[in-house]
C-alpha cells in the first residue's frame, strides 16, 4: 500500500494553490494533483530550472503567481483572484544552517509568511474549504522523551526550530479562534527525487559519490532522524487535506514518519549501497551546530485517524531517488560543497 487508499480520487476540478511548489515535496504534490485533474495555482518566488516542477515542464499545467510569502498582496491575490477552495502551504526556508547563519530571512518567510497566508484564507473563507500547513518535527524542539507524540510541546530553541514552532502555533490559533478548516502535517527528513538542498544527507552523499569525492559529514554521523519517502509524504498531505474538516482532524496537528529511526551514518551506507558503491566511507567533522541530537516521531493518531501508513522502506526509496540524481548531475554537473548532510 502507497500511502493508504487511493488519495488522489476526488480531487478533479479542485481548485488548489499549492505554496512552495519549486520544492521537493510542493513538485511532487503539484504533478499528483495536476494528474487527478485538480487546476493547481502555484505561488513561485525565484524560477529555479532545475526545481522538478520547472524541468518537468509540470509548471505550464499551473496557473503561476509570481510573489513571497512575506507581500500579503501576493498571497491574497492568489487565494482571491483564482477562487482557491485548498490550499497546501509548503512555502518556508527550510535549511537549518541558512537559518542560523541569518534567522531574519527564515523568520519573515515561516512565520510571517504563514500568518499573511492564514489570514488571506481567514479573509476568503468563504471560497477556501480546507488548508495543510506543513510542517517538521524540528517544532518540537528538542525533547527529554521520545518519540514525539502530538502532545509534546512545541519547543523550538534554535532559529529554524523557533520559526516552525510559531507556524504551527499560528495554524492552530486560525483553527481555535476563527474556525478557519486548517490542520498541521509534521514529518521527520523529506528525501527523494528533487531535493536541491545539497547539504543535507541524501543529495549530498550522491552528488559526492557521483563525483568522486569523499562524503563528508558536518556532525559526528550518530545523530538519528527519520527518513521519509517524498511520495509518501506527498500521499500524506493529501489525505489529510481530504479528512481536515472533519472533528478530530481540523484543528489538529498529525506526524508522519515510517517510525524507524536512523543515523546519519546508517543513511549514508544505504544510500552508497543504492548507489552500487559501499567501498566508499563518509569523513566526520563533527563541526554542526544549533542541530537536536535525536529525533522521532510516532504516527499513531496518523494512522488511527487517517489511515495513512508509509508505502516505502529507505532502500526502496533510494532506488527510486539515485537515478533522478544521476540524470540532473550528467545534464548540469554541481560544483562541490565542503560539507554535507548532518
Amino acid at each position: 500500500m502507497n500511502g493508504g487508499p487511493d488519495v488522489t480520487s476526488g480531487w478533479s476540478g479542485r481548485r488548489v494553490l499549492v505554496t512552495g511548489a519549486t520544492g521537493i515535496v510542493g513538485s511532487a504534490l503539484t504533478t499528483r494533483l495536476l494528474d487527478a485533474g485538480a487546476a493547481v495555482v502555484t505561488l513561485i518566488r525565484d524560477w529555479d530550472p532545475q526545481s522538478e516542477l520547472i524541468r518537468s515542464g509540470a509548471v505550464h499545467r499551473t496557473s503561476v503567481v509570481n510573489g513571497a510569502l512575506e507581500d500579503y498582496a501576493a498571497v491574497e491575490r492568489a487565494i482571491n483572484e483564482h477562487e482557491t477552495d485548498t490550499v497546501f502551504h509548503l512555502g518556508a526556508q527550510t535549511i537549518v544552517g541558512t537559518a542560523l547563519r541569518n534567522p531574519l530571512p527564515t523568520f519573515e518567510a515561516n512565520i510571517r509568511g504563514t500568518y499573511h497566508l492564514l489570514e488571506a484564507c481567514r479573509v476568503h473563507a468563504g471560497l477556501v474549504e480546507r488548508i495543510v500547513v506543513a510542517s517538521s518535527d524540528k517544532a518540537y524542539g528538542e525533547a527529554v522523551t521520545l518519540p514525539y507524540t502530538e502532545d509534546t510541546p512545541l519547543n523550538g530553541r534554535h532559529p529554524y526550530d523557533v520559526s516552525k514552532s510559531c507556524a504551527d502555533l499560528l495554524a492552530l490559533t486560525y483553527a481555535h479562534t476563527y474556525d478557519l478548516p486548517v490542520s498541521v502535517a509534521r514529518c521527520g527528513n523529506i528525501y527523494g527525487p528533487g531535493d536541491l538542498n545539497w547539504s543535507r544527507i541524501v543529495p549530498g552523499t550522491i552528488r559526492a559519490a557521483l563525483q568522486g569525492q569523499p562524503v563528508v559529514l558536518r556532525s559526528d554521523g550518530l545523530m538519528t532522524r527519520d527518513y521519509v519517502f517524498v511520495e509518501d509524504v506527498v500521499s500524506a498531505y493529501l489525505t489529510l487535506a481530504d479528512h481536515t474538516p472533519q472533528r478530530g482532524v481540523r484543528g489538529q496537528g498529525f506526524n508522519f514518519s515510517p517510525g524507524h529511526p536512523l543515523t546519519v551514518h546508517e543513511v549514508v551506507s544505504a544510500t552508497l549501497n543504492a548507489m552500487g558503491r559501499p567501498d566508499l566511507h563518509p569523513k566526520t567533522v563533527g563541526a554542526a551546530r544549533a542541530e537536536i541530537q535525536a529525533q522521532h516521531l510516532d504516527s499513531s493518531r496518523a494512522r488511527a485517524r487517517l489511515g495513512w501508513t508509509p508505502g516505502h522502506t529507505l532502500g526502496e526509496g533510494l532506488q527510486a531517488t539515485v537515478p533522478w540524481y544521476r540524470q540532473l548531475l550528467r545534464a548540469a554537473p554541481q560544483p562541490s560543497l565542503a560539507g554535507t548532510g548532518a
